[in-house]
């Protein structure tokens, strides 16, 4: 399997190009905000509905990258503000939501990015009460094909550095897919399946021990 850049899966998990400060102008133009019908605001509140609905989460995904470079892992989600994305070998990703910081470590990189959970989009999916078309996100359209529900958004200040689609089956209505068309074109798409909703999780998932902090302090030593 090709590797997932460490870029590539910050877009993915956040659902924007979090690193755009290291890429070059966009070449993707955000759609203008939709103007949505009452069936398209009746399907945005479902959306809403079942996204708040939801407590707790694991699932299996798989990752697949605008280059063709696919991960596997499980996800883990406690609402609000808890998230991880467990990666399977021989990816070097974990991915964790400690309720403050979006965590991003590559093993093989060996530092950790944090960045504010509240800055990304993936902020927004996880907090108390969800909003898609509040004053975080607007949603730019929503498509419908049998079976499915497609809700895209924009991050509503900065809608050129990228779209997040999220996909729902119609039956039983669930979160199944989200795509990431970043700034310069490229989708990233994360597939769930083998979901379970309801269960307790351990609290230890959602905690992330930095493995370089005991190193460090040795070496000040």
């Amino acid at each position: 399997m090709l590797p997932l850049t460490r870029r590539r899966l910050l877009l993915a998990v956040s659902g924007a190009v979090l690193a755009g400060a290291l890429s070059a102008a966009p070449v993707w133009a955000a759609p203008r905000r939709a103007q949505l019908s009452a069936q398209d605001k009746a399907d945005v509140a479902r959306a809403e509905d079942y996204l708040n609905s939801v407590t707790t989460l694991k699932a299996r995904f798989l990752q697949v990258a605008g280059n063709g470079g696919q991960a596997e892992g499980t996800a883990y989600l406690s609402r609000p503000g808890r998230m991880r994305l467990q990666y399977d070998p021989p990816s070097p990703m974990l991915v964790v939501a400690d309720g403050t910081f979006l965590i991003v470590h590559d093993k093989e990189l060996g530092e950790p990015s944090y960045i504010p959970l509240g800055s990304t989009p993936a902020g927004v999916l996880v907090r108390e009460n969800v909003r898609l078309d509040g004053k975080d996100v607007t949603v730019t359209r929503v498509t419908r094909l049998p079976g499915v529900l497609n809700v895209s958004l924009v991050e509503t200040d900065e809608p050129d550095q990228g779209e997040l689609t999220l996909v729902f089956s119609e039956s039983p209505f669930a979160l199944r897919q989200w795509r990431v068309v970043d700034a310069q074109g490229a989708t990233t798409t994360v597939s769930l399946y083998e979901s379970q909703t309801g269960l307790k999780l351990d609290p230890k998932l959602f905690e992330f021990k930095d493995p370089n902090f005991g190193k460090t302090k040795l070496r000040d030593g």
